[in-house]
């Protein structure tokens, strides 16, 4: 299957940007004035040439037919990932054929294609010869295991005791003594090598004079974090799926170990959280045909955005497996037969008390779990004083929008796709409120990214 017959829509490249300006400054570049020699092939490769501030154009070539998402190469300088370039270049091929002819690839764009050819080749037999060379010791892997869980163990330990004493000493107490008494909790815990522990004690400093009401929701915190660490301490006691999702909670790492499950995998939403080390992004897919919901996770360096890039409306056919963990929706990609393609298949939904009642029984699984991934069928964006919320259009329930969506200029591309009527809406839903990622219109129409 090739991608010269299949276009994607501007707001599907857009979504691979890794930033509003490259978004603003790849947007000014989608039109044919900047480029020259621009051409694509059956294989599903784009190149052209792009006139830059030097003497010589820049050179971009793009993968489209690339399984996990387009690769790019471009000679600019730009360190961010895709570059302007490479998103006006898409943008150009998501216009027509007209701008980007087929024909034959210019030598500098068919050596980059070769060379990506050779390394796949080397994946590829590399993963028939097996992984025993790079296995390492079974038993040296155990005893590093066996060092780690003590470690954890002293730590969960020493933070019980700690909880113990902010709680004896009054909650008034974590207002006086600031910040910086958590953070040194939680480089302890970062000691102990327990990163889902030192994470959770960040998010408890935040809290004090955070707004009316902080000392119920340290407390609430406190409770979290304290039954973490007995599920921890208690871990032998608990059923294996719980111990899954009590190790992953603590910041163990894991494989994903699941069967393999090979669907036509629809992206309903894509969105990057980053901080000075580290660009996380969550991928959502449906499974068109099993009906489940799986989280892809991946990550890129400071300043660059994560390889695997799925943007909102494609589909794609692959098999994902499971991490262990009870209730655990995240997966891995795993072999995938086809390049993503725009798709008219839309998930199905539920009304906003099945939504709640759905985080509900999640918690029963995992009681740290924050929200679960949830559609909303036919609902209608409201205002509710000085908030907003999803209000269900035949009934009388409604879901409140966290503070972080009211926040996003996602809000005000729901309201204005809803006019009033009833919308679908996929996103988060938890204790805080209802997270809208992405929207379709009640008739015809395509996805509406709001993250």
């Amino acid at each position: 299957m090739t991608q010269q017959g299949v276009r994607w829509t501007a707001d599907q490249v857009l979504a691979l940007a890794p930033d509003a300006a490259s978004r603003k400054a790849g947007s000014k570049l989608g039109a044919a004035g900047p480029w020259t020699e621009a051409g694509s092939s059956d294989e599903g490769t784009v190149w052209g040439l792009c006139k830059g501030s030097g003497s010589k154009p820049y050179q971009t070539v793009i993968d489209i037919a690339d399984a996990a998402g387009p690769a790019y190469k471009c000679s600019c300088p730009s360190r961010k990932f895709p570059c302007k370039h490479a998103l006006g270049l898409l943008l150009l091929w998501a216009g027509g054929e007209g701008a980007v002819p087929p024909g034959p690839a210019p030598d500098w764009a068919e050596q980059w294609m070769e060379g990506r050819r050779q390394r796949a080749q080397e994946r590829r037999a590399t993963d028939a010869g097996g992984s025993s060379a790079g296995s390492g010791d079974p038993e040296a892997a155990r005893r590093r295991a066996e060092r780690r869980a003590v470690r954890i163990t002293a730590g969960a330990t020493e933070l019980e005791q700690r909880l113990a004493d902010l709680l004896r000493g009054g909650l008034a107490g974590a207002e006086q003594a600031g910040y910086g008494m958590w953070e040194e909790t939680a480089a302890r815990m970062v000691d102990a090598q327990a990163p889902g522990l030192a994470g959770r004690v960040r998010e408890l400093g935040s809290i004090p004079s955070s707004g009316p009401g902080w000392p119920v929701r340290l407390l609430e915190e406190c409770a979290l974090v304290h039954l973490l660490d007995q599920g921890w301490l208690r871990r032998e006691r608990l059923p294996d799926g719980l111990a899954s999702t009590v190790r992953s909670r603590i910041g163990l790492p894991a494989s994903a170990d699941g069967p393999a499950i090979r669907d036509r995998w629809l992206v309903l939403a894509q969105s990057d959280t980053a901080d000075a080390r580290l660009t996380t992004r969550r991928i959502w897919l449906h499974g068109t045909d099993s009906g489940r919901t799986a989280l892809l996770l991946s990550y890129g360096a400071a300043g660059r955005a994560p390889e695997l890039a799925l943007p909102v409306g494609l589909e794609l056919e692959a098999e994902v497996s499971a991490y262990p963990g009870t209730g655990q929706v995240r997966a891995a990609l795993g072999e995938r037969f086809a390049p993503p393609a725009p798709s008219v298949t839309r998930p199905p939904g539920v009304t906003t008390d099945q939504a709640a009642a759905r985080y509900g029984a999640a918690l029963r699984d995992d009681p740290w779990l924050d929200s679960v991934p949830v559609t909303l069928d036919r609902v209608i964006p409201a205002p509710d004083g000085d908030s907003w919320q999803l209000a269900d259009a035949e009934g009388d329930s409604a879901l409140p929008l966290t503070a972080s969506a009211r926040s996003r200029p996602g809000l005000w591309r729901l309201v204005a796709l809803s006019g009033g009527a009833p919308v679908k809406v996929f996103g988060e839903c938890g204790h805080r409120g209802f997270t809208p990622l992405t929207a379709w219109p009640e008739g015809p129409g395509e996805a509406v990214q709001l993250c």
